[in-house]
């Protein structure tokens, strides 16, 4: 007996091309898709088949669609922010909270910033990011949001930049979900809730990062890395949610003006 044949319905055939031209780099990021009557002409199909598709692709990430009159859909390529969002409905599901995900942060993000400073291509690829999100830190440090961004972001760093794409993936969506927790709680903070001296030591920390990295000391910064996740990761707990609060992030994965656009 021959398998049988799983037919398609013609939106999930529509979602399969679209999505293959957005993994294919046919269609970047940021681009807007064709309107809905080209579409609809392209694939010969229904309008009603043509907003399911819509909503396949929205579902997945992959799109956002922006409604009203100056309305349309806008590609997003696959982030690890994409899949902490659904990281985290998984784990929300298990009831496991915020503080699981920062004991694996624990555990994988000192391994990424071994593997940055064992880049033979690291004074090109990896120092002047880490650099430059350290001198931006520096000038930002009396701002409490804004250096707890910033601060985000050399932490993400240290994972997008490590050169091991499955690793990059995994640790980001870690770092995409303790980001929008930590964000979100610094933004509720008031700034004395976090000292200067206690700003500038995490940027001492952060420069001494970098000069282990540049100088290709894997084990060290490995150990000082860790060190330092488990010293920075108390800030938010006080203030902060012990259970995943998924809606930051998902604005977080919204280019800045569509996260009410989306709605």
């Amino acid at each position: 007996m021959e398998p049988r044949v799983r037919v398609h319905r013609l939106a999930e055939q529509v979602a399969d091309r679209v999505r293959a031209q957005i993994i294919n780099g046919e269609l970047a990021d940021g681009d807007p898709l064709p309107k809905a009557d080209e579409l609809i002409r392209r694939y010969q199909v229904s309008a009603p088949t043509l907003r399911e598709a819509m909503r396949i692709l929205e579902a997945e990430g992959l799109i956002t669609v922006r409604r009203g009159r100056l309305g349309g859909a806008v590609v997003h390529r696959p982030s690890p922010a994409n899949l902490g969002y659904n990281l985290g409905l998984v784990l929300a599901a298990q009831h496991s909270g915020i503080g699981d995900v920062a004991v694996a942060l624990r555990h994988v993000e000192p391994a990424c910033a071994a593997l940055c400073a064992a880049r033979e291509d690291r004074a090109l690829t990896v120092v002047p990011r880490l650099r430059e999100l350290h001198e931006e830190y520096l000038a930002s440090i009396g701002d409490l949001p804004t250096v707890v961004g910033v601060s985000r972001r050399f932490h993400e760093a240290l994972v997008s930049l490590c050169g091991n794409p499955p690793l990059i993936v995994l640790a980001g969506a870690l770092e995409a979900l303790w980001s929008s927790h930590e964000e979100g709680w610094a933004s509720r903070t008031e700034p004395r809730g976090v000292p200067l001296s206690q700003r500038e030591e995490s940027g001492a920390v952060h420069g001494r990062i970098l000069e282990l990295i540049e100088a290709g000391e894997s084990e060290a910064v490995h150990q000082l890395v860790a060190a330092h996740l488990a010293s920075a990761q108390r800030n938010p707990q006080p203030a902060g949610s012990p259970s995943i609060d998924l809606t930051l992030l998902r604005e977080l994965m919204l280019p800045p003006g569509e996260a009410g656009e989306a709605d």
